[in-house]
Parts: structure tokens; C-alpha cells; sequence
């Protein structure tokens, strides 16, 4: 993929962005329509991932402008970053399954934080508290979608 210039590889990844999607919307029109006894006020199984993906389409199409407007530069690749992540997202499901998915947002949003460079402590505790009160009050109060049971989920849900 080297003899290909950088600007049509990252358009390349828009066109797959853009792909995914559509193949994400066509599938949610094959969940069948959830009674009304189950879901009371929620909103219906499809329309989740269908916001999901437009959501996903529109920061797409602001991508693929920035990259016609400026072409991207080389980065410097930096493993570490990379391999902690993605043991972060391990201790993400470890921590969902055996604890709270709650906790495991904040584990894992503070821990993000550091190891990509915050320095300071208090802006990377901020945002593991603030990420996952702001998901679950969205989930919770807006689209009325309840956690799993877990050590933090329980002191609201009793």
C-alpha cells in the first residue's frame, strides 16, 4: 500500500468508514420491532445503531473534508501507546464482566489518560468520572436503557 499516496489511503479508510455503515443500517432493518410491553417509553432496537452509524457517517464526512483541505502528515509510531491500549481494552472486559462496567469506563478513561500523556491528575480523574456519570445519566434518563447489575449500577438501581 506504499506506492499509494497518504491522502487516498486515508480516503480510502473514509470509503470503508462509509461502507461499514451502510452495512450496519441495512442489518438494524432486520431486528424485528420490539412490543411495546417490553420497552414502555425506550426507543426501539434499531434506532440506536441507525444513530450510531449516521453519527459515524457525519464525523466521517468532516474527515474526509480535513483530509482534502490539508493533507495528513507522517506520525512517528509509538508501540507503547498502542500495546496499552489494547491491553486496556482486556482489562475493560475483565473488569465489565467481574465488577461493573461502570468502574471499567473509569479504569480505563483515566488510565487512557496517562498513558497518552496527561500529566495532570486531576484532568485525567475528571474525565473518569465525568465519562461514565455523563453514558449512564444518557442510557439511563434519556434512552431509558438499563446497565448491567454491578458494584456501582447497584447503588442507583438498589
Amino acid at each position: 500500500m506504499s506506492s499509494i499516496s497518504p491522502r487516498l489511503q486515508e480516503l480510502l479508510v473514509a470509503v470503508i468508514v462509509f461502507v461499514f455503515c451502510g452495512v450496519v443500517a441495512f442489518l438494524t432493518t432486520t431486528f424485528s420491532k420490539a412490543p411495546d410491553l417490553f420497552i414502555g417509553n425506550g426507543m426501539q432496537p434499531r434506532n440506536f445503531p441507525l444513530f450510531l452509524m449516521l453519527l459515524t457517517a457525519i464525523i466521517n464526512v468532516l474527515l474526509i473534508r480535513q483530509i482534502l483541505k490539508a493533507p495528513p502528515r507522517q506520525l512517528t509510531a509509538h508501540s507503547y501507546h498502542t500495546w496499552g491500549t489494547i491491553a486496556l481494552m482486556v482489562v475493560f472486559y475483565l473488569v465489565t464482566v467481574f465488577a461493573d462496567m461502570m468502574l471499567a469506563i473509569s479504569l480505563v478513561v483515566f488510565s487512557l489518560c496517562i498513558l497518552w500523556g496527561e500529566r495532570r491528575l486531576w484532568v485525567a480523574a475528571l474525565l473518569a468520572v465525568l465519562t461514565p456519570g455523563t453514558i449512564f445519566l444518557f442510557f439511563d434518563l434519556v434512552l431509558q436503557i438499563r446497565f448491567p447489575k454491578g458494584i456501582l449500577t447497584n447503588l442507583y438501581y438498589g
